[in-house]
């Protein structure tokens, strides 16, 4: 989606009949399973609330109630991995022929969203959402995210308000990792240029000083620390020597994240994504059911009018093949990270609704 104006988005109060910046259209804000809190919060509610369960296209939902935990589960996440996916709408993806391993294999196992809107207006393009992922707003007192563009000294912000930063301040610190497709030698260790396949407007902390450096530097040791260069053997080797951090952010390049761009092998987008899935995820779902870890698999903005795009937790304290009404943006995103490792609730993401009704009774605390 093209840039347009500067206009922010305005995060509605969870639990509301809440209109988003996207176009306009509501979502279904009866349902209050998400639990809200104030600022400073670190529990999570449990799951439940008036949400509807249903499975797959096609499928009825088991009885999430009585569902139980399987592989290592303690009732504790320890790890999260978040892959980011791009431009559909929920509509596209669920129940899409393109997309036959999300609807045969993921959604039959997985906590999915009915309900998940787009914080932000339909004019604005990936960026702002990305950096809204990992801060709950695109708005800064030294900035405001409203382009596709790298990072510089005016496109960033000086603020610690975001979820790393936290990561690094808590006792003991929370690990965190970013794993990048296609980095290499022209993107930077820290990887604030966009080149072939790999965008910037991707990476939401080469955005934020504190990580970056001020202006944000492709030298930038502490930048580069906390970045891989993804690829599935990569992956496979930290999955395998248990080298992944407690929190691991996974951005496909733009062939494979259902984006799309000139170069790119195939025309069918979702398909290309979903391709990606199938064999990206059986290893992360593998480890997340055996340590304790649960995956996000989140869009940035939906496309073609809608207001609401696809959402789906994976692992074992997931109520699997659950569909919830629940209203969920990214502000429930960084709100319920916050709270897995128990970290302070960051400001801007206090009155969201978070994950707690894709869970388990009991494992949001």
């Amino acid at each position: 989606m093209s840039a347009g104006g500067a206009a922010t988005g305005t995060e509605p109060d969870a639990g509301g009949d809440a209109t988003s910046g996207s176009g306009g259209a509501s979502a279904d804000a009866s349902a209050t399973g998400g639990r809200t809190g104030g600022a400073g919060a670190t529990g999570g509610g449990g799951a439940g609330g008036s949400a509807t369960g249903a499975g797959g296209p096609g499928g009825a939902s088991p009885d999430a109630s009585n569902a139980s935990p399987t592989g290592g589960a303690s009732g504790r996440i320890k790890h999260v991995f978040v892959i980011t996916m791009e431009n559909e709408a929920a509509a596209a993806i669920y129940g899409s022929a393109s997309a036959p391993y999300i609807n045969g294999q993921i959604l039959p196992r997985s906590a999915r969203a009915n309900a998940f809107a787009d914080p932000l207006p339909d004019a604005l393009p990936s960026e702002p959402h990305y950096v809204w992922m990992e801060a709950g707003t695109n708005q800064f007192g030294d900035a405001t995210f409203t382009t596709d563009a790298d990072p510089s000294s005016q496109n960033s912000t000086a603020s610690t308000a975001h979820l790393a930063t936290q990561m690094d301040a808590a006792t003991p610190p929370v690990s965190w990792l970013s794993y990048q497709e296609d980095l290499d030698a022209s993107t930077g260790a820290c990887p604030v240029h966009s080149s072939g396949f790999y965008v910037a407007k991707h990476d939401p902390y080469v955005f934020f000083r504190d990580i970056a450096g001020s202006p944000p530097s492709a030298a930038s040791a502490l930048c580069a620390a906390h970045h891989r260069a993804y690829t599935p053997a990569a992956l496979a080797h930290d999955l395998q020597q248990g080298t992944v951090a407690q929190y691991n952010f996974i951005t496909p390049d733009v062939c494979h994240d259902m984006h799309g761009a000139s170069g790119c092998p195939g025309s069918d987008d979702i398909r290309s994504g979903d391709d990606w899935l199938a064999a990206a995820l059986p290893p992360l779902i593998a480890y997340a059911d055996a340590n304790d870890g649960v995956i996000f698999i989140v869009w940035d903005e939906p496309v073609g009018g809608s207001t609401l795009m696809p959402f789906m937790a994976l692992g074992p304290r997931v109520r699997p093949g659950y569909a919830s009404s629940v209203r969920f943006t990214h502000s429930s995103l960084a709100k319920t990270v916050a709270e897995i490792f128990g970290l302070p609730i960051l400001p801007a993401v206090a009155g969201a609704n978070d994950f707690g009704d894709l869970f388990l009774p009991g494992t949001l605390r």
